[in-house]
């Protein structure tokens, strides 16, 4: 990993950690005020929602303008968002800081994303650098809530007080601060050259390709096994009445198995290939997902969970480098877009609907639906295997196909 790759992942680490640091100080601060628990929820889902809005533009936004730009204005509304709360920890002003910086960190994962696809020039790389930069959510996750809850309890005069909250949004305040300190020192890639054509591009233009379109379903494939496991989880656990702190071992597994994954994965990236893996992964979580209710106790469970974590941790880098293979290099960012967008909405759609699946058919059937779901869905990484070599099957391929779409 070189310095400007470390640069990035490290920048992408604070943005996203003042985001998920908000996630922890937000509802503890609506709820000692007397919100109720709908409410909170509603302040939850404006850090989704905002970058759902925000992501196609966003990924237009760097195609026009590159990196330093997007992730400036990023910086600034996260920070501006998180000062806000900061000088008025009021309900309203968290949902501002909410929106603000979810928006924030959502652009700026974009923009970061899209400038290490084009610093490398083949395959393996890409799988390599993707495999860096998924680190960085799961160091955010861990800094921003850890160090956020820490300042609450032992900065405040008293258990709960103001000053606590605020000496812990201000900590908030800093990161994205770092994030642009850490960016700046990176050089910007020259833009590629749009092709001309002879109507206006839209989303939909990209949409109609058909390894496009595939690699978003298969996305939601996966992102909805994450949102299931997370909730099946729990539910699992709570109908076996197994301890809260057990639960939270057996997440805790899977949060390490994903980390150890994206470790191990730039190691052995010369040697795999993306549709395969891809393959594998929704096979894996299909099989994982038939026997997770026939599990009998904690250690069972923690064992599946570490699966399912090592599946979902290796998926997601094999996406993200197939996206930027098949797509056209001038139009990479609004492709990495349309993804965080449809990601966002499965995350704030499927739970709903995991809900009431869970009341409806049971636990059992909503693990064996989504897994069922996912195993046919397997199909479609083997329909993106390459006719050609890998490395040739890079942007001029791409460049071709989305040309003879639209002209």
């Amino acid at each position: 990993m070189n310095a400007d790759l470390a640069r990035v992942i490290a920048a992408q680490v604070c943005i996203h950690a003042c985001m998920a640091g908000l996630k922890l100080v937000a509802p503890l601060l609506a709820l000692r005020d007397g919100y109720s628990a709908t409410w909170v929820g509603v302040l939850m889902s404006l850090f989704a929602v905002s970058a759902m809005v925000l992501a196609l533009p966003a990924g237009r936004w760097s195609d026009r303008t590159g990196m330093h730009i997007p992730v400036g204005y990023s910086v600034l509304a996260a920070v501006l968002g998180t000062a806000t709360a900061v000088a008025w920890p009021t309900f309203a002003t968290l949902c501002i800081a909410a929106c603000m910086s979810g928006g924030a960190a959502g652009v700026a994962t974009i923009a970061l994303q899209r400038h290490v696809g084009r610093a490398v020039h083949d395959g393996a790389q890409l799988r390599r650098v993707f495999s860096w930069l998924a680190l960085g959510p799961a160091i955010s996750n861990f800094i921003g809530p850890f160090f956020a809850g820490l300042i609450i309890d032992f900065a405040g005069t008293t258990a709960g007080s103001d000053r606590g909250y605020r000496a812990a949004l201000l900590f908030l305040m800093l990161l994205p601060l770092l994030t642009w300190w850490l960016v700046r020192k990176t050089p910007e890639l020259p833009l590629p050259v749009a092709p001309t054509t002879r109507r206006s591009q839209s989303a939909w233009d990209l949409v109609r390709l058909r390894d496009f379109r595939y690699l978003l379903l298969i996305n939601w494939l996966i992102s909805s096994s994450w949102d299931a496991h997370a909730f099946a989880v729990a539910l699992l656990g709570h109908e076996r009445g197994i301890p809260a702190a057990a639960i939270g071992t057996v997440f805790g597994a899977f949060a390490i198995a994903v980390t150890a994954v994206r470790v191990v994965l730039p190691m052995v990236a010369e040697y795999v290939r993306e549709w395969a893996v891809v393959a594998g992964v929704m096979l894996l979580i299909a099989a994982v997902f038939a026997v997770y209710p026939y599990t009998a106790g904690v250690w069972t469970m923690a064992a599946c969970s570490v699966v399912v974590g090592i599946a979902l941790g290796a998926g997601q880098p094999m996406i993200m480098s197939m996206l930027h293979q098949i797509t056209p290099a001038h139009r990479h960012g609004e492709a990495l877009g349309l993804r965080l967008m449809a990601m966002n909405a499965s995350s704030v759609v499927m739970p709903l609907l995991f809900g009431s699946a869970g009341a409806l058919i049971g636990v059992t059937a909503l693990f064996w639906g989504v897994g069922a779901m996912v195993g046919v869905g397997s199909r479609l990484a083997w329909l993106l295997r390459p006719s050609q070599p890998s490395n040739s099957r890079f942007v001029d391929s791409a460049q071709s196909e989305f040309l003879q779409s639209t002209l």
